[in-house]
């Protein structure tokens, strides 16, 4: 019963993953539920939730693009090295600061989304993010992926947005550079101790198959319900996350 319900939650965080982000806040608490310390939690949700992310990206591919002035590869070899840099940090030192900045920082980056998506002004009309402050947003997050994960997708669909890219294709695009963050931190945190193996087994199987059905509604709800439902899911993560930090 208990192993059910944390398939059913990464079912969840794998279609979430690939819709919008945040996916981590489901299995996070799913696997602090079962009795696992905050780290340990951390890690195998991390480890566990890697495949689904390598499927949603690799099913969502044709979507992928670059950004503005920013090839896709760029982006790519950033997210990797921003990676390295926060595992590397996450194995040395406590995840208390960013547990605290979670909650503000999907909230900004929800606002931004909003603001960039649903504004009567269009996008195009003013300037954009330059290439050189999406790397550099890119790589701060990258950062902050390796060392906590938890919302980074809200966060690259922010700047991804921001900087020009239509949302079907900024979604796909932070689904791949999500796997890639991933990838780095994969590769440290598999040989870290503390990771639970049945548990990270049974999220990885539910969040691969959510995460193929995040990726066929990518592919196919209308954006304006796509971007709908990416603005529902970032209100009720800040709304749960201040609720988990200060209530």
């Amino acid at each position: 019963m208990v192993l059910a319900f944390l398939f059913l939650a990464s079912l969840w965080a794998g279609a979430q993953n690939a819709l919008a982000g945040g996916g981590s806040f489901v299995t996070l608490p799913a696997l602090i539920l079962m009795g696992l310390d905050a780290r340990s939690a951390n890690i195998t949700s991390t480890i566990a939730l890697f495949p689904g992310q390598l499927v949603a990206g690799y099913a969502g591919r044709g979507l992928v693009t670059d950004a503005p002035q920013l090839r896709f590869r760029w982006l790519l070899l950033i997210s990797a090295a921003g990676s390295f840099v926060g595992a590397l940090l996450l194995l040395a030192t406590p995840s208390n600061l960013f547990d605290r900045m979670v909650p503000w920082l999907v909230l900004i980056a929800t606002c931004i989304f909003v603001w960039g998506s649903f504004r009567k002004k269009p996008l195009d009309a003013v300037s954009k993010l330059g290439p050189w402050s999406t790397a550099a947003f890119q790589f701060g997050i990258a950062i902050y992926g390796g060392y906590f994960g938890g919302g980074i997708g809200f966060l690259m669909m922010a700047v991804l947005t921001i900087g020009g890219m239509a949302v079907r294709n900024a979604g796909a695009t932070k689904n791949a550079l999500a796997a890639i963050i991933n990838t780095a931190a994969f590769l440290i945190f598999i040989f870290a101790p503390g990771i639970h193996w049945l548990e990270a087994l049974v999220v990885s199987i539910g969040a691969m198959l959510g995460g193929l059905g995040g990726v066929w509604l990518l592919r196919r709800v209308p954006e304006k319900r796509l971007r709908l439902l990416i603005v529902a899911i970032g209100v009720l993560l800040t709304i749960g996350l201040f609720w988990r930090q200060y209530g």
